[in-house]
């Protein structure tokens, strides 16, 4: 190769590279290890991570929650793992028709009528439907309720920053830790209402109620669900009224991974569907009435007019959407109500440990799913330090990150994967702290 290019040595291919920052020494790193020799290293490197194998109340968007091992097992199958976008579909059936399976569930979960090929997460599914409000009503303000995931709330802004979308705060109920709307400030200009439940605050919304305050003034209900396992015991937000309901799906049998890959979720009512962004897949018959699965109503072309597209997310995150897919047709109904029912319990059962507790309180009275806020007697952030190094225990979220005025603050979330044990010993830590 040298030669072809005119060339007697791999050091004049760096010729152009000024010599005083050039690598002259031999890189720093070990020598070959067998495969044997590998796996052992990588081995004893994990078992340095404390924080994995203590256990976790975490939440605020990423749960833990228990992954059958059938997922891991079929995605990784060449057919799945390296498939591409299906834009052929006479070579794409499999993916295609695992992502139709993937668009029924969630408008069963979701009790809407229509589901796209799902998004990157739930913060920008969030922020398409934000943008699909506003194309819907041919209005520019939008209300976000203070309970929205603040990093959801980000990313929305973000997205609207250039698009001539006004976004406003609603307000916040500090006794029942529920999202208020000001009549005066939902009017004809309003495109939507968008609200989470369970809220950040674990806090499960009325969102019927919402729903026909803003359809009142002709407005859309936008849904949030940050913890999609708590579709699996709430009513539906559809049944509620929501006409756009979007959501993380990392709950469904996706690893935390230190923050991705995830996989959103996004629904909405028939009579928007050519509003809908990202990809739609759909049922085709050929002239023989053979049932196929074809991407549908939006053209691929649509994913590259810029500021005129629809939305600019081109991926179907088909490989995430099928393993949250497999998670659901494995649990089933049954047992999906089961995990979600567990959570409910466990969280109650600790919500009511806790709150006993000297100094310690349960600030807002509305319903909880799993999460929920604790108020301390101390800065929580400082707490919970001591509660990791004094007793190997992830105590929970320290609000003071996104508002210095809840420095005692703090939120735990439960999970059907936290046992008993694990519970008590986290409220005997709190205790003796």
């Amino acid at each position: 190769m040298l030669r072809s290019v005119g060339l007697e040595s791999p050091e004049e291919l760096f010729s152009t590279i000024p010599a005083d920052i050039l690598l002259t020494d031999r890189l720093n790193v070990p020598d070959a290890l067998s495969e044997m020799e590998l796996l052992a290293r990588f081995e004893s490197l994990a078992a340095q991570n404390a924080a994995a194998l203590r256990p976790s109340f975490l939440g605020a968007g990423a749960y833990t929650h228990y992954s059958p091992t059938i997922i891991d097992s079929l995605i990784q199958r060449s057919e799945f793992f390296t498939a591409y976008t299906p834009y052929q579909p006479e070579v794409s059936q499999g993916t295609l028709q695992a992502i139709f399976e993937f668009q029924t569930l969630v408008c069963q979960l979701t009790g809407m009528e229509v589901a796209n090929a799902s998004m990157y997460d739930g913060s920008t599914a969030l922020a398409e439907a934000v943008l699909m409000a506003e194309r819907v009503t041919r209005r520019n303000k939008v209300i976000v309720s203070p309970a929205l995931h603040p990093e959801y709330l980000h990313v929305a802004e973000t997205y609207v920053a250039h698009a001539g979308i006004e976004l406003q705060q609603g307000g916040f109920d500090e006794r029942t830790g529920l999202s208020t709307f000001d009549d005066a400030a939902v009017d004809d200009k309003t495109a939507a209402l968008v609200v989470q439940s369970p809220n950040f605050f674990g806090c499960v919304e009325d969102l019927a109620v919402l729903a026909e305050r803003a359809h009142r003034a002709g407005a859309l209900l936008v849904v949030c669900v940050t913890e999609a396992i708590s579709l699996g015991l709430l009513k539906s937000p559809g049944a509620c009224g929501a006409d756009i309901v979007v959501a993380e799906g990392q709950s469904f049998g996706v690893p935390v991974s230190f923050g991705g890959p995830y996989v959103g979720l996004f629904a909405t009512r028939e009579r928007y569907a050519r509003q809908i962004p990202g990809r739609l897949v759909g049922v085709a018959y050929d002239r023989e009435g053979r049932r196929g699965f074809v991407l549908t109503l939006a053209t691929r072309e649509q994913h590259i007019r810029r500021e005129k597209a629809t939305s600019n997310i081109c991926t179907n995150e088909g490989l995430i959407a099928l393993a949250a897919t497999i998670y659901l047709e494995t649990m089933g109904r049954r047992g999906l109500q089961e995990v979600a029912a567990q959570c409910a319990q466990k969280a109650a059962y600790a919500a009511r440990k806790i709150g006993e507790l000297e100094g310690f309180s349960l600030p807002y009275s509305a319903p909880r799913f799993n999460e929920f806020v604790v108020r301390a007697p101390a800065a929580a952030e400082g707490l919970l330090e001591r509660i990791a190094d004094e007793h190997n225990i992830t105590g929970g979220l320290a609000l003071s990150r996104y508002s210095p005025a809840r420095a005692n603050d703090f939120l735990v979330c439960v999970t059907e994967t936290n046992r008993r044990s694990e519970i008590d010993a986290l409220v005997a830590a709190l205790k003796s702290i």
